[in-house]
This record gives structure tokens, sequence and C-alpha cells, in this order.
């Protein structure tokens, strides 16, 4: 049994990192937060210990460091975006290995910096990437990297997740901590397209606001035509009053299915990390690359049939 520890146990991904300490046997040791609206731990780990100022949380895990018996072996990261590094640095100090949500960090730069910080320790650092494990996406993988396939495909990437006005109001709504909605929303799609269709060759951006953000990417093996966007009014007709988001991925022209079979992907990245088999720094730098681009790259005029059809309904 390994002993955890959470940061940002009050949002809203941190309860998939609770269940998946559970369902692999192990135990959440310790979780911190500002926050103190975590009453979901009592249903998952009720014995945890529970911090709102980081410098009790992190002298608790100190004291906990000096004995073999207490001591941490992992710190899950599940704090706002621009809080990744210093988190992820800390858990490292504290003898940990670390699992962090995504995006990992802003640039590339600070992968370098965590690396450092690995080296310094002698810890590690896992992403979780779980789209590489659903079992759709390593199907298309696998038919994509048959040795006689020779194609480039045609990919069109819609997501569209509705969000109320709390949404810019939050830190999700301020790109020095979030680093903008293609980077919040998207990266894990991006991370996705590398893992199935090969290394970037062009990367476009054609529109990108607070809300919104689309432009056009080019792999090793396909052409993809994408659009992000936080904006109910995106939403296409036969869904909007109906469902709050529309996630549409097509191939070729043929609609790839993989909205079940998300349940338990990150009890399967905690049983890969714990098993000596998780992504780590270097498996999450092409998709930090991609959305480091796609916030300072200029807008560009869509050329040839680069465009996304929805990006007729703005403003360029």
């Amino acid at each position: 049994m390994k002993r955890f520890a959470l940061i940002g146990a009050a949002g809203y991904i941190a309860p998939r990192h609770m269940r998946a300490i559970k369902d692999t046997g192990n135990q959440l040791v310790s979780a911190y937060d500002i926050n103190d609206s975590v009453g979901i731990i009592d249903s998952i780990s009720p014995q945890s210990e529970f911090f709102t100022e980081f410098e009790r949380f992190y002298e608790h895990a100190w004291q906990l460091k000096r004995h073999p018996q207490t001591a941490l072996q992992y710190v899950a990261v599940c704090s706002p975006n621009y809080l990744h590094h210093p988190h992820i640095a800390a858990g490292l100090r504290l003898g940990c290995d670390v699992i962090c949500e995504k995006p990992l960090v802003p640039t590339p730069d600070v992968l370098d910096e965590l690396a450092l910080v690995e080296r310094e320790t002698g810890q590690r650092v896992y992403n979780i990437l779980q789209l590489r494990h659903h079992q759709a996406i390593l199907a298309l993988k696998d038919k994509v990297g048959s040795a006689a396939n020779t194609h480039k495909y045609d990919v069109e990437l819609t997501y569209i997740t509705s969000r109320g006005r709390w949404y810019m109001e939050s830190w999700k709504g301020d790109p020095r901590k979030s680093f903008g909605v293609a980077t919040n929303i998207g990266v894990h799609f991006y991370d996705m397209l590398h893992f199935i269709f090969g290394k970037l060759q062009r990367n476009v951006v054609h529109f990108a606001d607070e809300q919104k953000a689309a432009g056009y990417l080019e792999y090793e093996r396909a052409r993809v035509r994408w659009f992000l966007s936080i904006d109910a009014q995106d939403l296409p007709e036969a869904v909007r009053g109906k469902k709050p988001t529309y996630r549409s991925i097509t191939v070729d022209g043929e609609e790839m299915e993989f909205s079940e079979g998300f349940t338990d992907l990150h009890t399967v990245s905690y049983q890969e990390i714990l098993a000596g088999r998780g992504f780590g720094i270097e498996d999450a730098r092409h998709c930090v690359e991609t959305v480091n681009t796609i916030r300072s790259a200029a807008r560009s005029t869509p050329q040839n049939d680069e465009g996304h059809p929805f990006l007729k309904t703005l403003t360029l």
C-alpha cells in the first residue's frame, strides 16, 4: 500500500484522483486546498488529514518523511494550472514521485526546470494523459501506424463545453492562471492527436479570444482543423438547449466514437504509473510545445481548406 497526499482537493478533477488512489489499493494520507468544500473525502478516504494552509500541509508531510513507515511516496497535484510547477517541485523535494493533471506546465522551459528538479531529487513526475488509454484511440493509433498504411488523414476536431458566468470570474477565466482556453480545455486533445498521428509539422491559429479558439494543425499522418469553445452560443442548433457539451472528431469524414469509456481512465492511469509505465516529462513535451505556440501565435487567415467550418460564424 502506497501513501499519497493530494494538492487541490476541492477541485473538479480531485475526486477522480481520490477514487484512483483507493481503487488501486492505496491510501490517501493527507489533502490540501485553500477551499474547504471537500466533503467528498468522507465517502472515499475519511481518515485523511486535511489542511487549508500549504505551510501546515508541507510541515505535516515533512514530519511524516522522518520515518519510513509513515513517509509519503506520492503527491497528486490537481491545483490550478499556474500552480502546477511549484506544487510539483514541492512534492519532489518531499521525496515523493508526483502525479499531475494536465497541462503539466505552460512552457518547455518550465518542463526543463522540472527535469532539473527530478535529477536533484531522484524522483519522477508523471502526467495524467488518460486519452492514451482509451480503447477507441488505441485502435485508431494501431490502424494509422500500420506498416502498410501511408495515407494522410483529414481530421476535424470540435469541442464545445458550455460554461456559465462563473468561469470567467474563476482562475480558469484568467489567462495568467489557466493559460487560456486552448490550453485549459484542449491540451489533452493535442496530446491525443500527436499520440495517434505523429510529430507536428505546422501549427496555425485562425482565431483566439477568452472563450474560443480555432486553427489548423498538420501532423506526419493528419491534417487537422480544430475548434474549441466554452460559449454555449457555438453549440450546433441540433444540440443547443438539450445538451451543454458537443464533442466531435471525424477522421476522413467518419465520426470517431469515444464518448463512452472515460469513467475509469484515471484509475487505469494510476495502475500504469504504479507499474512503472507512466507518462513523464518527455511524453508531455509535445502537447506543451503545441499549446505554447498557440498562445503566442499571431492570427492568420485560413488558406485553402484549412479553416474549421465553425469559423464562418465568427468575426475574424
